[in-house]
């Protein structure tokens, strides 16, 4: 993965624009030729008053969206190297770590008006669900993980009052777009085009509206883009890190959006909105979220291997919901596997707590372990991640297993640290 370059630009008018890219000074000449972002060509001329340097472009590119949500005297501070005033200035909706992860409540009109024309992107992480797959609904205490891949959400106000939605996958290609009008009882699709993605959209903004009626009204219009960078069908969260954009965008809390569009336990959201692991546990129906130091001194030897089919998670939910035979000691017992987990130095003692772990959820699911499925003669250790049937599964194994793997026709491994914010 290439360097990236965060930067803030000055512009004629005396407004900051805060960018990241690969090729600084490149992006700077765009951005002076008048080739660069709808903000900055329309205030020439720019110039660079703070650049940071990356060893990665997702570095930058997280970076980015933290600087863009500070006010303006917490830029100004970071220009001038006044490092130690950064905690007294007001903090960004993403800047709020572990103290406060229990609830976001903002108030309604808090939404920020932005003039036509204006961009503001938006960044969540994708997840993986490294232990407590079902039972975390139970109460468990589970071990998630953000991952270096995840999606934007570009949004430019028109004042059209229309939402013009373009959904582009990792390879820059369009695989969704609608036009949805925006009138005073909702919202709806323009172009009459009755599908799925659709009608969820709809129900997600019209959601959004409801948990703050500020959010859009008949004299907005957007231009909104998605981008994935991963493949859709890879199960890392297309779903949460959508819901965790756009509770970002209308300034509400993502968890509560979360239950009015596609419910579930709320780990994906706490994922999107955290670079580090971190352990996840539903109390009295309240997420509680804590930053862990999980970075096995073995990563290299644990691997994700792509089942080559998308796992829906409702489905698996429900699934379980209606057969699971979950008792509290095996919750308590998932919560400690997650404890040693965490605290765990050996590849050897983290394998048998990945063999104990798949014994407790087949048998609570009344599912086959997946090794002993479809993978009985690999010689290592196979953990089934998030919802069963589908998805990544985690495998630890002293040898590289790629040439196993591949010769059952699973060509998607990925080593941990490739995929894992550490």
């Amino acid at each position: 993965m290439p360097k990236g370059y965060v930067y803030i630009l000055e512009c004629s008018d005396g407004s900051f624009y805060t960018g990241s890219t690969t090729h600084l000074d490149k992006r700077l000449e765009e951005h002076q030729s008048g080739q660069g972002a709808n903000h900055t060509k329309k205030r020439l001329p720019i110039r660079l008053v703070y650049a940071e340097e990356f060893q990665r472009i997702d570095d930058a590119f997280y970076r980015e969206k933290q600087i863009q949500g500070w006010n303006r005297e917490k830029k100004k501070a970071l220009i001038k190297g006044n490092f130690n005033k950064l905690p007294e200035l007001s903090m960004a909706f993403r800047d709020k770590e572990a103290s406060n992860i229990s609830k976001i409540s903002i108030p309604n009109n808090m939404v920020p008006s932005r003039a036509s024309g204006t961009e503001t992107t938006y960044y969540s992480n994708g997840k993986l669900l490294l232990t407590g797959e079902y039972v975390v609904l139970d109460g468990a205490k589970a071990l998630a993980l953000a991952t270096t891949l995840g999606q934007s959400l570009t949004v430019e106000e028109t004042g059209s009052g229309k939402i013009i939605w373009k959904s582009l996958d990792e390879n820059g290609n369009i695989w969704f777009e609608d036009t949805f009008e925006i009138v005073d009882n909702g919202i709806s699709s323009a172009t009459l085009i009755d599908n799925s993605i659709s009608n969820r959209l709809i129900e997600i903004l019209q959601a959004t509206k409801t948990i703050n009626p500020n959010f859009i009204n008949d004299n907005h219009g957007f231009n909104v883009t998605t981008k994935l960078s991963f493949p859709r069908n890879w199960g890392l969260g297309t779903s949460s890190t959508l819901i965790n954009n756009v509770a970002q965008w209308a300034n509400i809390d993502a968890y509560k959006l979360l239950k009015l569009t596609f419910g579930g336990s709320g780990y994906d959201i706490a994922c999107a909105q955290y670079n580090t692991p971190i352990t996840y546990q539903l109390k009295n129906a309240q997420p509680e979220v804590l930053e862990v130091g999980f970075n096995p001194l073995f990563k290299d030897h644990l691997y994700f291997v792509y089942l080559n089919k998308k796992q829906n998670s409702r489905e698996g939910i429900a699934l379980y919901k209606s057969n699971a035979s979950v008792s509290k000691q095996d919750i308590e017992s998932i919560t400690r596997i997650t404890h040693e987990m965490v605290s765990c130095d050996s590849l050897k003692t983290f394998e048998v707590l990945m063999q104990e772990h798949e014994r407790i959820i087949s048998k609570a699911t009344k599912q086959t372990p997946i090794k002993e499925r479809l993978f009985h003669d690999f010689k290592g250790s196979i953990k089934s991640l998030g919802a069963w049937g589908g998805d990544f599964i985690l495998v630890a194994s002293q040898e590289n297993p790629r040439g196993y793997f591949e010769r059952k026709g699973y060509t998607t491994i990925i080593n941990y640290s490739e995929l894992i914010k550490i």
